[in-house]
């Protein structure tokens, strides 16, 4: 799986890696040739007192080290940059594939463990992308010419490097399978801290509330603490490699010291030649230590790899059609036609049997209790999600047939929990419509009721919002959604109980300037509160996932057992008949209206 992505990402940059492999091959080349010139020079120079050899040879060590320097900067720039778009294009395509993710995506993965795929363990695949490029021609390069060259100064010493050479790399494969297992432990727990990180932050308020401070601070403590031991653990191995490479190294160039000391008494070595070696057996030591080295990372950025390929492999469940079909004529009908659904791993679904038709000029209510199926209802018309029986039409054409591009800008959703981003409120606003002007943003802030605390900012419609808006109240985040929505002008409203935190005079005022607004639209309201919806032409009454009653308010509460417990929960001690928008009769309301 490595190997994969590794080929599918460097592919596009194939030009400037192979340029940076062939900086290192002459980097490589001007290494080696250092020694040869520097044994010359001792040899050749130093030993018969010419002078005139010495000047020639240092000027050429000279230009072979200004070489060598010119190419490990080329490459190393190259390397660099390649791995920095390497990551950036793996962080981009988890981006868009995440963004393809329906609910039960989301749901199987969690936020947590997406966020550190998406930066962590990428950043782990560059990791190894880095080394592997520096060492991918400078450590087999580097063994093989070395050895040759060592083997032509003096073949006798040369023997020591049949003894060194494979404990070195039998060391790196040792400390290479002891890694795997932990570096994928220390993943996991980081995907735990992440989750519980998120967990606490989102819910301060509910535990500094209950006092569960301390409570909270241990758990966190306690996945904190694992983390430590595991990545302590992960650290002593790969801080293995390093030191004992080193001693293997040192204590190889004192065998060569002694054994070739012995040799040059006897007139058999000379000391330029035994310098070269020694220079010769350090830089294939280091070579094999880098490789090692590359191997130890190995695990970590496998295991990265594989949690990075398991995101991207993952199949969307909301796939786009092949064939995407247009309605003959787009007015914005939604027929739901005996539609069930069942999230992943429920004992039984959602909604079974639900029937619905909502038409342009018309306002349909929802409404029931907290977990009858209402969020549900209103997600499949946008196709948050797809049924699991019975279909959903717009304008005759099923959800899943439709170009989602098309179904976006048919249907504008303000759902139960808003969210709004960083920036200002015109940049929110303009989520919608991006070409929207300031008085169309000013004119959708009126009829949500949300022109007042807007101009009364100095910034106005350029005030900074914060991440999620919690800079505002919950109402001013509801009426903001609102205005959102009323910007992007689509032929479908679906309002999800996003009237909630909204006073009964501001709401009552909302509602009458989004019934003239929607006239000609087709509007669905999901709402638990009789209050909302006296604007509907016709309320659908939800139980346990089934339709329970459907008809007018006077049809339901005259006949609808279900309705008239909802209506005496929110409205206790009045006549059947009331109005659900100011709790009067019927009559009483025609009477008013006579006089």
């Amino acid at each position: 799986m490595l190997i994969r992505l590794l080929r599918d990402t460097l592919a596009p940059y194939s030009r400037p890696f192979s340029a940076a492999l062939a900086l290192q091959v002459v980097q490589v080349a001007a290494a080696l040739l250092i020694p040869t010139l520097n044994a010359s020079i001792i040899d050749d120079g130093l030993a018969a007192g010419d002078f005139g050899h010495m000047l020639s040879i240092g000027a050429v060590m000279l230009l072979v080290t200004v070489v060598q320097a010119a190419a490990t900067t080329g490459a190393g720039y190259l390397v660099a940059r390649t791995a920095a778009c390497v990551g950036r294009d793996l962080r981009a395509a988890i981006f868009r594939h995440v963004q393809r993710f329906a609910a039960r995506e989301m749901s199987t993965f969690g936020v947590s463990t997406l966020i550190t795929r998406t930066t962590n363990d990428v950043q782990h695949v560059l990791v190894l992308v880095t080394a592997a490029a520096g060492a991918l021609v400078t450590a087999p390069v580097t063994i093989v010419t070395g050895v040759v060259l060592a083997v032509s100064q003096d073949p006798p010493l040369s023997s020591l490097l049949l003894v060194v050479a494979p404990l070195l790399g039998i060391l790196a494969a040792v400390l290479n399978v002891r890694m795997r297992g932990a570096s994928a432990r220390v993943q996991a727990l980081i995907d735990r801290v992440n989750h519980l990180l998120r967990e606490q932050i989102t819910g301060v308020r509910v535990i500094r509330a209950f006092g569960r401070d301390d409570h909270e601070r241990a758990r966190f403590d306690g996945v904190n603490r694992d983390v430590l031991d595991a990545a302590l653990g992960v650290g002593r191995l790969s801080s293995l490699m390093m030191p004992l490479s080193m001693l293997v190294i040192d204590m190889s160039s004192l065998a060569v010291v002694w054994l070739g000391g012995h040799r040059a008494d006897e007139g058999r070595l000379q000391v330029g030649v035994l310098t070269a070696f020694l220079a010769y057996l350090v830089q294939i030591l280091l070579a094999v230590t880098a490789a090692g080295n590359v191997f130890v990372a190995v695990p970590r950025a496998r295991v990265s790899a594989e949690r990075i390929a398991e995101v991207l492999g993952t199949r969307p469940s909301l796939s786009p059609p092949a064939a995407p079909l247009v309605p003959r004529r787009e007015r914005g009908v939604v027929h739901i036609r005996e539609a069930g659904f069942t999230y992943p791993g429920a004992e039984r679904g959602a909604l079974r049997d639900v029937t619905l038709h909502a038409g342009p000029g018309s306002t349909t209510a929802l409404i029931g209790t907290m977990g009858c199926g209402k969020t549900t209802v209103l997600s499949l018309i946008p196709r948050l999600m797809d049924v699991t029986a019975g279909s959903v039409m717009l304008d005759g054409v099923d959800v899943r047939r439709l170009d989602p591009a098309r179904l976006s800008a048919s249907v504008g959703m303000v759902p139960q929990r808003v969210h709004l981003f960083t920036g200002t409120i015109a940049s929110n606003l303009r989520q919608a419509a991006p070409d929207a002007s300031d008085d169309e943003l000013w004119r959708a802030l009126g009829i949500a009721q949300a022109c007042e605390f807007v101009a009364s900012h100095p910034l106005g419609l350029h005030a900074p919002v914060s991440r999620g808006g919690a800079n505002l109240s919950g109402g001013q985040r509801q009426r903001l959604a609102i205005a959102r929505v009323l910007v992007h002008r689509p032929r479908i409203y679906l309002f999800d109980d996003c009237f909630s935190a909204l006073d009964s005079a501001t709401c009552a005022a909302l509602l009458r300037a989004l019934a003239d607004e929607t006239a000609e639209a087709t509007v669905i309201v999901a709402t638990q509160r009789v209050s909302t919806i006296g604007t509907a032409d016709r309320v659908v009454v939800l139980d346990e996932g089934r339709v329970a009653g459907c008809g007018t308010h006077r049809e339901l509460l005259a006949n609808n057992s279900v309705y008239q417990q909802i209506v005496r929960s929110q409205q206790p001690g009045r006549a059947s008949g009331e109005h659900p928008a100011d709790g009067r009769s019927d009559e009483s309301a025609r009477s008013a209206e006579a006089t």
